[in-house]
């Protein structure tokens, strides 16, 4: 007879949805006020402002480069509250508190620690980066708040077992590359995963007399099997199309608008020819940039980019996208942490019975923290070989997301262990950071020309 599955464990802490909303809505308020201000077009608003202002029109090609989803949000932004700082910032805004939620709750639903969610959504909400990006009508937050959103599904998928959120997952996973492509190399690990779950849950599904056949059968189960984990009723075959081919499709139709532009519109034959053609044009920039940077250097937080910094609108205002320094340089350790304790959960799996594919108690977190090294190394491996020439703080976005994880879900593990102060002075310290930081993340005014020093603590940062 078949092993029957188990069902994924469930939480033994209560889940903390009044304190996340609480933490998306202060964020919502931060990000929406004075969200016009510089009313002044900043940094790379200036290539995508008039890329959106042609979608609009249906006129031509602009900034033919990049993917289309993030100039489309901005464009939708420009209808519906005019072409002002307001109408361009919008859309970005709002999808960045949307994308904080999404990127809190795939956090729980993939720890189940209820403290660990909190520190971590504390931690993403002022880690200066996706506060910034949320702010301004560039294209970076168009990718992560999608990825933010898919991994929210892919972590539902795996608690719930209920195909919508693979469905789900995919969606968000193909718009996520129509804003950019930064984040490709982590959307390979959900499929990855499915692939490994079934061949877990094969195991138990194959009876004493299939086991003795051999392999072949325990294969066969592997691709088409439906019975368990980790999503009844979805095979492998069939996750193959949720989180492969529907993503691609997805991505694809972000292109749509491109194909009736009244000059030189985009055939729908053409569009995989076109993804090369936006490719040679990333790797033909190569004029050196005064705030270009390496992917060692955004580790540190040692290479931060001006946005603007000039006297505007009635005052000296700033906008300085760089990391908040408590946990961008605290995360740092914590992600070795991780990477320990993961390597230790996973020879620890070695061991796990057949048919037994995700982790329970201890190892749950433990599991998490390796994964959230992963995933950070996943994050700047796409920088470190791409080869792009000119390069920017600002990419390093996803792996901050991945350093905080690393942080709270290390300072929750402590908390286990009884040890509470680390984690009430990791928050008072990334939010004393905030706090101080602000004026020069908000474009709030300053006090002289000179104030910029109040926030270069390093030569490197001026």
């Amino acid at each position: 007879m078949n092993q029957p599955i188990p069902l994924p464990p469930r939480a033994s802490e209560p889940d903390p949805i009044r304190g996340v909303l609480a933490i998306v809505a202060v964020f919502a308020v931060l990000v929406f006020w004075r969200l016009g201000t510089p009313s002044k077009i900043m940094f790379d608003e200036v290539h995508y402002l008039p890329a959106a202002r042609h979608l609009i029109a249906l006129s031509s090609r602009l900034n033919p480069e990049h993917p289309l989803l993030g100039k489309e949000l901005i464009a939708l932004g420009m209808m519906l509250f005019g072409d002002n700082p307001f109408g361009w910032r919008f859309c970005n805004a709002l999808y960045g508190v949307i994308g904080l939620y999404g990127a809190i709750r795939a956090f729980w639903w993939a720890s189940l620690s209820g403290r660990g969610t909190l520190l971590f959504g504390v931690f993403l909400a002022t880690n200066f980066i996706w506060f910034v990006l949320s702010r301004i009508a560039i294209l970076d937050m168009a990718m992560a708040a999608s990825l933010a959103l898919a991994f929210w599904q892919w972590a539902l998928a795996a608690r719930k077992g209920a195909r919508v959120h693979l469905v789900l997952a995919g969606l968000f996973m193909g718009l996520s590359m129509g804003g950019k492509w930064n984040g490709v190399p982590l959307m390979v690990f959900p499929g990855l995963w499915y692939a490994h779950a079934r061949w877990r849950a094969s195991a138990g599904q194959a009876s004493a007399g299939q086991a003795s056949a051999g392999r072949p059968h325990r294969a066969l189960a592997w691709l088409v099997g439906r019975a368990g984990g980790p999503v009844p009723g979805v095979c492998l075959i069939e996750a193959a199309l949720w989180l492969g081919i529907w993503p691609v499709l997805v991505y694809f139709a972000t292109f749509t608008p491109a194909m009736f532009y009244a000059v030189n519109p985009l055939s729908p034959w053409h569009l995989v020819e076109w993804q090369q053609t936006m490719l040679k044009l990333q790797d033909s920039v190569v004029k050196p940039h005064r705030y270009m940077s390496h992917w060692y250097q955004w580790m540190l937080n040692a290479r931060p980019i001006w946005f603007f910094y000039e006297k505007w609108d009635g005052a000296q205002r700033g906008v300085l996208m760089i990391g908040n320094p408590y946990t961008m340089w605290a995360g740092l350790p914590a992600l070795l942490w991780c990477a320990a304790d993961g390597a230790m959960a996973l020879a620890r799996r070695s061991l796990a019975l057949p048919g037994k594919w995700w982790p329970t108690g201890r190892d749950r977190l433990s599991a998490l923290s390796g994964m959230a090294a992963l995933f950070y190394v996943g994050s700047l491996f796409f920088w470190a070989i791409n080869g792009k020439p000119v390069q920017f703080y600002y990419h390093y976005q996803l792996a901050a997301v991945f350093l905080d994880a690393a942080l709270a879900l290390v300072l929750a593990q402590l908390w286990r262990r009884g040890l509470r102060w680390p984690a009430w002075t990791s928050l008072a310290l990334a939010l004393l950071g905030f706090v101080y930081f602000f004026p020069i993340l908000a474009a709030s005014p300053l006090p002289s020309v000179k104030s910029f020093r109040l926030f270069t603590w390093m030569p490197v940062w001026k």
